[in-house]
């Protein structure tokens, strides 16, 4: 079956998973039946489905118009795998995330209570190429079911990097202008992602464009600090680590910081958080000046000395002007 490569989920960090959602969508066993629900997220992707099944028929409809295929990650938050849509053969990825693991909720536009990484997608998944579409989604007793598009040739960027150690920077700037362009998107929506790196953006190998995925550490944009961390913590900010607090777009600046790190030296700078307090960077000699500044200011211990996005937008090596 075409699709990302084995071990390369919309999820992250390991942990035991659900089993596949029911034997007619081709696992070994499935959630009770019962009442559910489900519903439809307009948006581009692969055709999307408008239809919205009616009530108790959530698990007979992913039965009917899914087949599953094989495991592509499985972590903290719930476990994804490759399906098919069985009206048109397009290829998409079911996340399967238990009810007992769902701590935040939030609310649709229509008022239907879902988890908040639903509410989130769906708030994101509307006119932005760069970030992964919500299909569709189910409600079971015990379960919710996220239908995602998926490419069909697609490889998580770690895997890219793991292969080729690192990227010229050509290569590194035109992706990491799409990162850029994702998480601009995200912000305009009012979303905060909270934990960018190079597992949660998804390359498709034919088109070179990426995807920004998984949402489950996701939150509302706010004016106001945060007073609790979610996501990859060798990803958090000096400030976090120092006084357990940190502003979305300082943040997200400093995962970005780490991402160009990432794609240009093959490596995060950091991995203890004394290593991220005193925050020396050693960059190897092939590496410009310009694209050295990109990360110094994006790492800067002072959240006020970051730079915004629109900055970074401006920044001449992002935008690929040469330096006098």
């Amino acid at each position: 079956m075409p699709g990302c490569r084995r071990g390369a989920g919309y999820v992250h960090r390991a942990a035991s998973g659900p089993k596949p959602p029911g034997p007619g969508a081709g696992g070994d066993a499935g959630p009770a039946s019962g009442e559910g629900r489900s519903g439809a997220v307009a948006g581009p992707g692969p055709s999307a489905d408008s239809r919205v099944s009616p009530a108790g028929k959530a698990q007979e409809a992913l039965q009917e118009r899914y087949r599953l295929g094989s495991l592509l990650g499985r972590g903290g938050f719930g476990t994804v795998f490759a399906a098919t849509r069985l009206s048109d053969g397009a290829p998409v990825a079911i996340k399967c995330v238990p009810r007992d693991l769902i701590r935040h909720w939030g609310e649709l536009p229509d008022g239907t209570s879902a988890p908040l990484e639903i509410v989130l997608l769906a708030k994101v998944s509307r006119g932005r190429a760069g970030v992964i579409q919500l299909l569709e989604w189910l409600e079971l007793p015990d379960i919710f079911l996220l239908v995602l598009e998926r490419p069909e040739r697609c490889q998580e960027l770690s895997g890219v990097l793991a292969e080729r150690g690192f990227l010229p920077e050509e290569e590194a700037r035109e992706l990491f202008r799409q990162v850029l362009e994702a998480v601009q998107h995200c912000t305009s929506c009012g979303v905060l992602h909270r934990d960018i790196k190079p597992q949660n953006i998804l390359l498709d190998l034919a088109s070179r464009q990426l995807k920004l995925i998984d949402f489950g550490c996701g939150a509302f944009l706010q004016d106001t600090a945060y007073t609790q961390f979610t996501g990859t913590l060798s990803y958090s900010p000096p400030e976090w680590i120092q006084h357990q607090r940190y502003h979305g777009e300082a943040a997200t600046i400093w995962s970005l910081g780490l991402l160009l790190c990432h794609l240009v030296m093959g490596k995060h700078p950091f991995r203890r958080g004394q290593e991220i307090i005193r925050g020396r960077i050693l960059f190897p000699r092939w590496l410009s000046q310009a694209c050295q500044d990109v990360i110094k200011r994006c790492l800067s211990m002072q959240p006020s000395d970051r730079p915004s996005l629109e900055d970074l937008f401006c920044h001449p090596w992002v935008k690929g002007v040469p330096l006098p």
